[in-house]
């Protein structure tokens, strides 16, 4: 079969070669998938770099999130294992066997069903960045309907989804992106207001459009300089998640300011709370499917690309060419 395979940690263009692996068998408890699409995020980018949290074992197939069809099972299973012809998404665990593959065998355990109702590109997009955003707003900022959110990236995968699912609360969102074209596509996702934080001063401009009270709540994915600004404006008993620093640096607050304004600095970590609550994933990924039913989420697909395109899809991430998820159909 084809799959990108890194032998070494470095850059995407230098370490990751598209070329012919056997097969995988699947082996005790786990089950074998066509890989129907394969979501890109950032992380996959730190990942191959080896700056990412979880390192590579190597040699290592990269994409996280897998979307597939069953076509074979492996020795001992139990009853609640996919059947044979299922559709499901996987989230990869950071080892050697990821969905930039046409194939991979995984653990039926963690396997959940995808509806009949998602095609697998949607579920393909949605399972880290609205399993993240379930997480971060409704486990650690505790957002309540009526409250106010400042999504920085807003425009971006995980970005994206904050939006729709703080709206989905009851929120009032205000949302940062770069570009005229990033924030239209922010707006259309609901968002209250949006701004083009490369033209704006975003203290000045929260503080005018909240009356000087700041937001509730920052969703923060981007870090540096950016952060250093919206932290001075999250409101009287804010909270200001922490979730991730796509600007490469990650910064610093004073804690005098914290003190001062009796806010909170959250951080947002879901993958580790997924690791130490075996329920934590099937039970984010059933709000997720509920949401989507009610169609009060739907995730923003920048692009379906073939498996030959996984180079040029990962360089447009990194340089922010992109809006929302970039989707691999490893069958074209």
């Amino acid at each position: 079969m084809r799959a990108w395979q890194m032998n070494e940690i470095g850059d995407p263009s230098d370490v990751l070669a598209l070329t012919s692996v056997a097969d995988p068998e699947p082996g005790s408890g786990q089950v074998l998938l066509d890989v129907d699409a394969c979501g890109l995020k950032f992380p996959d980018i730190l990942q191959i770099q080896g700056r990412y949290q979880v390192k590579p074992t190597l040699p290592f197939i990269p994409g996280g999130e897998i979307a597939g069809t069953v076509t074979a099972h492996g020795p001992e299973l139990d009853d609640s294992a996919p059947a044979v012809g299922d559709r499901v998404l996987v989230m990869a665990n950071g080892g050697r066997a990821g969905g930039l593959a046409e194939r991979v065998a995984v653990s039926a355990r963690q396997c959940l069903p995808i509806p009949d109702a998602m095609t697998s590109e949607q579920a393909a997009a949605m399972l880290v960045n609205y399993g993240t955003g379930v997480f971060a707003l409704r486990n650690r900022a505790r957002l309540q309907a009526g409250e106010s959110v400042l999504v920085t990236a807003a425009a971006g995968g995980v970005g994206s989804a904050a939006v729709q699912l703080a709206k989905a609360i009851g929120a009032t969102v205000y949302g940062l992106a770069g570009g005229a074209e990033k924030v239209d596509v922010v707006r259309s996702l609901g968002a209250d207001e949006a701004f083009d934080y490369r033209k704006i001063d975003i203290v000045e401009k929260i503080r005018e459009v909240t009356d000087g009270a700041g937001v509730d709540v920052v969703y923060d994915a981007v870090g540096g300089d950016v952060f250093d600004q919206v932290r001075r404006v999250v409101g009287w008993d804010g909270r200001l998640l922490i979730i991730g620093f796509t600007s490469g640096r990650i910064p610093k607050a004073p804690a005098n300011h914290i003190l001062l304004k009796n806010y909170s600095i959250v951080g947002v970590h879901w993958g580790a709370h997924l690791a130490r609550r075996d329920d934590a994933i099937r039970d984010d990924w059933e709000s997720i499917v509920e949401l989507f039913g009610t169609g009060k989420i739907d995730p923003l697909i920048s692009e379906i690309r073939p498996l030959s395109d996984v180079i040029e899809a990962l360089a447009d991430i990194g340089n922010r060419r992109t809006v929302g998820k970039v989707i691999i159909h490893p069958g074209r």
